[in-house]
């Protein structure tokens, strides 16, 4: 009983949109393959909670964490493309922010259509230094949610929102792309600020990075000589025949 309940729920995690699908999925996880699963998943319990293990994770995770800093704060200095959404919903209009490459100064301004590529920072009229930053706000607390009635009243648009609380009461509204850009933003502005990043995105990145740095450090290296110096770097070839642009 025990395997044929767990058949079940491992078949509903995968959330099958009709019977027909539950059932192919039932008909993958017979008694061998739960056998399997189970043995692997008790041998990376095993593995990975022993007292070794976990303290070796835990000097790993600032690593980790400070690459996934780098890597945000990066990808602010790169940029993003906003558009200014009133309560009417009129899209047509963008704005540009960036960091500086030294992180102590926010790029802005508007522009007429969205761009192909980076913004130059001399062509973005606005400075904001990141010195004056107070607060990141997100959510139904930014001003700009609190003051659109249409745009309050959309969840989508309420969960990519977040604003740049500087000197007393001013603000910088953003309205992020996509959750992807959401997070990389709040992330980057939060570790300008000195505090933790907590997005879905930084959690899902340290436990991906964590775990493959943990394997990598885990192998099994007995009698592999490993070299001192890195292997060098091959001439590049004649031509470029041999790529492709899939776009």
């Amino acid at each position: 009983m025990q395997v044929v309940r767990e058949q079940i729920m491992r078949a509903l995690t995968v959330k099958p949109n009709s019977l027909d699908q539950f059932k192919s999925r039932l008909q993958n996880l017979s008694y061998t393959e739960i056998l399997k699963i189970r043995q692997s998943e008790r041998m990376n319990q095993e593995d990975f909670q022993s007292r070794p293990i976990l303290e070796l994770r835990e000097k790993i995770q600032p690593e980790i964490m400070e690459l996934i800093k780098q890597q945000r704060l990066n990808r602010l200095c790169d940029g993003t493309c906003f558009r200014k959404i009133s309560s009417r919903r009129r899209q047509d209009k963008f704005w540009y922010c960036r960091l500086s490459p030294n992180h102590k100064v926010l790029h802005y301004g508007d522009l007429e259509e969205s761009p192909q590529g980076e913004v130059p920072h001399d062509s973005l009229q606005d400075k904001l230094p990141v010195a004056d930053i107070k607060a990141v706000i997100t959510g139904k607390d930014c001003p700009h949610m609190k003051e659109k009635g249409a745009l309050k009243q959309n969840k989508e648009v309420l969960e990519l929102a977040f604003s740049v609380l500087y000197e007393s009461d001013e603000y910088l509204n953003f309205i992020a792309p996509d959750k992807h850009e959401y997070c990389v933003w709040t992330d980057g502005l939060n570790a300008l600020l000195g505090k933790e990043m907590t997005s879905d995105y930084t959690k899902s990145d340290m436990d991906t990075l964590l775990t493959m740095e943990m394997k990598l450090r885990l192998l099994d290296l007995e009698n592999i000589q490993i070299p001192e110096a890195p292997p060098p770097i091959p001439k590049e070839p004649s031509n470029y025949d041999f790529v492709y642009d899939c776009n």
